[in-house]
């Protein structure tokens, strides 16, 4: 690796990776225990870092729209993030470390029972805003409509308050959500299936190369696998090869 590839990667000299935390932990999200995050994204950018003999600096974020941002600005070095046509636009991808399944879950005393039926007349779901899964949840709503809010501890509110008929999350993270939400179900199937992949700022070719060749070797060394299972997602399949 080059100076001026790592200079690329890391303009200030310090790693800057995006992290997007919850209020329960996911294959994607972190939670924040005594101040600092934890989580499988937090394990494999401390691995990235002491792989490159680099200070590792976390930018926390409530949901992966407002991380996507920064990730376009210039202001996160490298992240993670579910992978849609539309957030291409912003910034470049690399290979994923997990395919997320997007679903909904409904409220306690809620009638609906499958994802066909989720599709009625005046459907409103909640979203986070600016996500992959809330794009794809307002396309295959063809008789809803979505409603934006900017974080899962909102979402969480307003799912327990009953304040809404559809919640989309990843399938993972309504595993870890359920125990506050008495009486919800999570819906078999899913609207969407994508990878939590590899992200840079956009025009930074070695950057990504670089990011991307570290994603590659610890889906394939077990470090994923280890930092899955650390995290509690033990029945989590490691994405496969790029």
């Amino acid at each position: 690796m080059s100076a001026e590839s790592l200079k690329q990667l890391a303009p200030t000299g310090v790693l800057r990776a995006g992290v997007v935390v919850a209020p329960a932990a996911s294959v994607f999200f972190a939670v924040e225990e005594g101040g600092k995050p934890r989580g499988v994204t937090v394990d494999l950018f401390n691995a990235f870092a002491e792989e490159l003999r680099l200070s590792l600096e976390l930018k926390l974020f409530p949901n992966s729209g407002e991380l996507t941002a920064a990730v376009a600005r210039g202001d996160v070095d490298v992240a993670f993030m579910p992978q849609d046509a539309e957030r291409a636009k912003s910034v470049d991808f690399g290979p994923a470390y997990y395919i997320i399944e997007s679903t909904f879950l409904v409220p306690a005393g809620s009638k609906i029972r499958t994802l066909a039926e989720s599709n009625f007349k005046g459907a409103r779901a909640i979203v986070i805003a600016s996500t992959t899964t809330g794009r794809s949840a307002a396309r295959f709503l063809t008789q809803g409509s979505i409603q934006e809010v900017r974080s899962v501890d909102e979402m969480t509110a307003m799912a327990r308050a009953g304040d809404g008929d559809l919640f989309a999350l990843s399938r993972d993270a309504f595993a870890t959500l359920l125990p506050a939400l008495p009486g919800a179900r999570v819906l078999d199937g899913g609207f969407q299936q994508t990878g939590v992949a590899s992200a840079v700022p956009k025009g930074r070719g070695d950057a990504l190369k670089i990011f991307g060749g570290f994603v590659e070797r610890v889906k394939s060394s077990g470090l994923v696998r280890r930092a899955l299972d650390r995290a509690g997602f033990g029945e989590a399949d490691v994405a496969p090869s790029a």
